[in-house]
C-alpha cells in the first residue's frame, strides 16, 4: 500500500499508514465534543469514560491481561518505562539491562546512577544483538531488584529470548520490565504465558494508533511509586493520589482522541491476528534481506533469519555516508527511512556500527513486496554510484 508521493520505511520510528478507522475515530473524538473523561456527570464525559474502558478492555485482550485496571495509559513508551523504572526503585537497589537498550532506559538509568541511589550492571551482547545468557546468570546481586529487557531491537530487529531471562530473573526473586514499543502489535505477547511483571508500550508503532498515546501493564501485586499526582476525577476530597488502579498512576486529562485512534489500531488487529500480522512481515523481512544481499558494498545488521526478528533491518554502504544515503532515497527516489544511532548507541556498540550508525529499514504491514523491489534499485543505483562499479 503506496502512497503517490513516497515509499516508507519507517515503521519502527511510528507506523504509517494506519488503518482508516484510526483517522476517522481520532477526528470524531474531538469534532464531536466529547467530554474529559472522569470529569463530570454529563452524557460527553459518560461517553469519553466508556471510549477509555474500552481501549483498557481491547489491550487487555490484545495481550491477555485479565484486569483491564492493570493497564495504564501514558503518553508513550518512553513515558511508561520511567514510570517503572522510577516507581519501583528505592536507594541502593541494583538493575540489570541488555546492551540493546534504548535511551528511554539507559538515561533514566543513568541519572539515577549518577545520582548515587543505584547501581547498574549491562549484559553484553553478540554482533547479532543476542544477549550473552551467561553473563546474566552471574551477574545478580543480593540487591538486584529490577531487569530490564528490549523485546525487540529497534537497531536490528533482534528478539531477545523472553522466556528464558524473564525465568532467569523470577529464579532469582528479581522483577522484569520488558520495553516493547518494538513488538506489541507486531509479535504475539501473553502477558500470562510470559509471566511478564511489567510490559512497556508505545501506541503509535505496531498498535497502529497515534502518537501521544501509550500504556504500562503492572502485574497484580506490584505496587509503583506514582510518577506523577494530580487530578483524577476521582476521591477529589483528598490531598493525597488514591490508591486505586489504574488511577494510581494516571493524573491529569488523558488523551482522549488519541485513545479512540489506538482503539481502533487495537480492533484492527484482534479483527486480523497479530499472528498473521508476524507472518506478513516476517515474509516482508526475509525478502528484503535477500533484495539487499544482492547489492554489492551493503553489508546488513542483525540476525539472518527473520524468525529471529522483527521487520527491522539496518545495513551500511561501503564508501557512503548513512545520513547520504537516506537523504538520496527520500530526495531521489522519494523513500522513507531513518538514518543515524537511532537512539541506542550500545546496541551500535555491540554491532560495531558506532559513532557512525546504519540505515535502518523497517517495512510494516502495509508494505508490499514492490515496495521493496523499488527500493532495492534504488539502493543498486546509490550502490553503483558509491564503489564506483
Amino acid at each position: 500500500m503506496t502512497n503517490d508521493l513516497n515509499r516508507y520505511f519507517d515503521n519502527a520510528a511510528t507506523s504509517w499508514p494506519k488503518p482508516e478507522a484510526v483517522y476517522t475515530a481520532a477526528e470524531k473524538q474531538m469534532r464531536l465534543a466529547y467530554g474529559n473523561p472522569g470529569r463530570s456527570g454529563h452524557t460527553h464525559t459518560l461517553a469519553s469514560d466508556r471510549l477509555v474502558y474500552q481501549a483498557r478492555e481491547a489491550i487487555g485482550k490484545l495481550f491477555n491481561i485479565k484486569d483491564p485496571a492493570r493497564v495504564v495509559f501514558c503518553l508513550n513508551a518512553t513515558d511508561a518505562l520511567n514510570m517503572a523504572i522510577k516507581g519501583c526503585l528505592q536507594k541502593g537497589d541494583h538493575v540489570l539491562y541488555t546492551a540493546m537498550e534504548h535511551n528511554s532506559v539507559l538515561r533514566p538509568l543513568a541519572r539515577l546512577r549518577r545520582e548515587g541511589l543505584i547501581s547498574t550492571t549491562m549484559i553484553p551482547c553478540n554482533d547479532e544483538g543476542f544477549p550473552d545468557l551467561d553473563y546474566l546468570e552471574n551477574a545478580y546481586q543480593p540487591e538486584t531488584r529490577l531487569l530490564v529487557v528490549n523485546h525487540a531491537s529497534n537497531v536490528t530487529g533482534t528478539l531477545a529470548p523472553l522466556s528464558k531471562i524473564i525465568y532467569s530473573a523470577h529464579n532469582k526473586g528479581v522483577k522484569v520490565l520488558v520495553d516493547a514499543a518494538q513488538t506489541a502489535g507486531a509479535v504475539p505477547i501473553d502477558v500470562e504465558d510470559y509471566d511478564i511483571d511489567m510490559l512497556a508500550f508505545t501506541g503509535h508503532k505496531g498498535l497502529l494508533g497515534p502518537t501521544g498515546t501509550g500504556s504500562l501493564y503492572v502485574k497484580p501485586g506490584i505496587d509503583l511509586t506514582p510518577l506523577r499526582e494530580g487530578g483524577t476525577g476521582s476521591q477529589s476530597e483528598m490531598d493525597v493520589h488514591p490508591e486505586t488502579m489504574p488511577e494510581r498512576l494516571e493524573a491529569g486529562t488523558l488523551n482522549s482522541a488519541g485513545l479512540a485512534g489506538l482503539l481502533e489500531g487495537v480492533n484492527f488487529l484482534l479483527e486480523n491476528d497479530v499472528m498473521s500480522v508476524r507472518r506478513s512481515e516476517t515474509e516482508l523481512r526475509s525478502y528484503l534481506y535477500s533484495r539487499l544481499q544482492e547489492i554489492k558494498g551493503i553489508k546488513i545488521y542483525g540476525p539472518r533469519s527473520a524468525q529471529d526478528s522483527t521487520a527491522v533491518l539496518s545495513f551500511t554502504l561501503e564508501g557512503a555516508d548513512c545520513g547520504d544515503v537516506g537523504y538520496i532515497l527520500e530526495n531521489s527516489y522519494g523513500i522513507i527511512c531513518r538514518t543515524g544511532l537511532h537512539c541506542a548507541p550500545l546496541a551500535h556498540q555491540a554491532i560495531g556500527t558506532f559513532p557512525q550508525g546504519t540505515v535502518r529499514l523497517s517495512p510494516g504491514y502495509f508494505t508490499d513486496k514492490n515496495d521493496i523491489d523499488f527500493l532495492s534499485g534504488a539502493l543498486k543505483e546509490i550502490a553503483e554510484l558509491s564503489t564506483g562499479n
